[in-house]
């Protein structure tokens, strides 16, 4: 019984294994994570969006990982740029003017894994927030920003990190 439980063990010891209960699934060889700055190329540039999703992805990572953030060649690294901005009519009265009003926002990202390129991706997420039309954009701007941002980042960290 011993001399199976011992080849057991030596057989078992090259496998690796990776638990999480909050769901993330990153190699352990993986410890650091670069978020680059995403510049706004939007049409329309809103002036504070790059630094807010640039903060809010990596405090997303830093929160939700026990990776450490380096500012050059990390084992895992986000780059890319923001391509969309823009708010348009949703919902139509009968009189033809607006009820409601959309914000969305894409964004591009390149997620590269230096130690697992298996698990690159180079895609474009969009995410958006409706508003009352009566409202001004300039009245609820940050707070849809932050509700969009907000998801934005949790998909994209969904897709670097979350294996279902």
């Amino acid at each position: 019984m011993g001399l199976v439980l011992m080849v057991l063990s030596q057989a078992l010891s090259g496998c690796k294994v990776s638990y999480s209960f909050s769901g993330v699934n990153i190699s352990p060889e993986v410890l650091t994570y670069e978020v680059q700055y995403f510049q706004n190329r939007a049409p329309i540039v809103q002036a504070q969006l790059s630094q807010v999703f640039t903060e809010a992805l990596q405090d997303k990572i830093q929160g939700n990982t026990s990776l450490d953030l380096t500012t050059n060649g990390g084992d895992v690294q986000f780059s890319g740029e923001i391509t969309g901005y823009q708010t348009r009519p949703t919902a139509i009265t009968g009189n033809e003017t607006a009820a409601r009003n959309r914000l969305t926002i894409t964004v591009r990202v390149k997620y590269t894994n230096v130690l697992e390129p298996d698990l690159d991706y180079d895609s474009s997420f969009s995410r958006y927030e409706d508003y009352d039309a009566s409202q001004s954009i300039t009245d609820v701007e940050n707070a849809l920003i932050e509700l969009i941002v907000e998801n934005l980042v949790e998909d994209i960290f969904n897709k670097a990190f979350i294996s279902w």
